[in-house]
This record gives C-alpha cells, structure tokens and sequence, in this order.
C-alpha cells in the first residue's frame, strides 16, 4: 500500500497524503491523525482502503475517528466511501488474472474468487457479485469463497469441477498480501493463485475519486 500512497501523492501533490493501518501494523489510524492535529491541519479525509463495507468500515473506523474528534476538536474528520466493487477494481483482478496465464477464451477454466468474508451476510451477498463481474466478457466459469467462512476455497474448486472446469485459477480479491492470502495458498498449493490487486494505476484511481467525493463538499463549504 505504500506504492498506492506513493502513486497518490505524485497525482496530488497538493494534499498531504499518508498511510495509516486498522490493525496488524503501523503506523495506526490513531497516530496519524494525532501527528496531523499536532502539525496544525485543521481538514483531513481518512479513505478507507477497503473493497467491503462491513466492520472495519461501519463500526472499527468510525468508532477511532470519533475518538479522535474528542482528542482533536479543531480538527475536522471525514470519513469517505470504502473502495467497493469498483468495475476498475474488477478490471484491475483481470488483469492479474491474464498475467497468471488464465485464458479468456477457454470455457473450461474455473475461476475461484477469493475474498476475506464477513459476519455479515449482507456484505457476503455484495461480494458475490464480484464472480459475475469478473469473468464478463470472457468464457470464464466462476465461484466466490471465502478466507474466514464459507464456502471455502477447497469448496469452490470441487464446486468449479463438478462444473467440467479443468483447470482452476484462484483470484484472490484482495488489495494485498497477508496472513489471509497465506491461508489461502496453503489452502490449495497446487493451484495458480493470481496476485492481488495491490499497486495498480486502477486502484489508485479509485481512491482519489473516493477522496475527492468526499473532500468537495468540505471544499465547497470552506469557500
């Protein structure tokens, strides 16, 4: 994700653009607020890098940037939309796809779509529909799994089989490399798992539309 804010902040390098983490890693959401109070800002747009909108984007975030408020009164939070199932995003996970060798053409490929999963049946079923976005266009077959419930990986490659699929890609729908895209490679180690999407132009497009539809009505007022 650094190239991401690296790529961000040489197409606006107007804004004071920085990384911060939910959690696993840092510097936190906390810290990075706290050093933008402390150097005098008094607007920041927090972007969350997210493909759902479950947890982490309904009750963890907000829930910090509430506290914040309170440590940090003269300073003005917003909270933008998460990056959701963004067709560029789509496009971005097809191309790590055809890197990885999957031919468009072949009706006989399976294509199993990997993301993290939720508690939440509501954002379950939103992913869902990634599968169906993904192989448009192409003779692909499609299952969507996931990380932390079901179905599970293993489960959508006998489910791609059972479909006469041959041979058995995974997409994993994730911005980057972690413990849970570990998981899912010892999960299926003889299968070709495409890269995620990680520092692709398409990406860093999306983000600055989520900055910028949150940041224009604050421009707006501030004028």
């Amino acid at each position: 994700m650094s190239a991401v804010v690296a790529d961000l902040a040489s197409r606006r390098p107007d804004v004071d653009v920085r990384l911060a983490f939910l959690d696993l890693n840092t510097p936190s959401v906390e810290q990075v607020v706290d050093a933008v109070a402390a150097q005098g800002h008094t607007e920041s747009v927090v972007v969350p890098l997210l493909l759902g909108s479950a947890f982490h984007a309904r009750v963890d975030l907000p829930g910090m940037l509430a506290a914040a408020r309170a440590r940090h009164p003269g300073l003005r939070l917003t909270q933008a939309d998460v990056l959701g199932a963004d067709l560029r995003l789509v496009a971005a996970l097809r191309e790590r796809l055809l890197a990885a060798g999957a031919d468009p053409h072949d009706g006989r490929t399976g294509i199993a779509v990997a993301a993290v999963g939720s508690s939440s049946a509501r954002a379950n079923l939103r992913t869902e529909r990634i599968g169906a976005l993904l192989t448009a266009g192409t003779a692909w077959q499609s299952s969507v799994c996931f990380a932390t419930t079901e179905p599970s990986l293993p489960q959508a490659v006998s489910r791609l089989h059972r479909h006469g699929c041959d041979r058995v890609l995974v997409a994993p729908w994730f911005l980057a490399p972690g413990l849970l895209t570990d998981r899912l490679h010892h999960a299926t180690p003889d299968l070709v798992h495409a890269q995620t999407i990680g520092a692709h132009p398409l990406l860093t497009e999306v983000a600055l539309d989520r900055y910028l539809g949150a940041a224009t009505p604050i421009l707006a007022l501030s004028a």
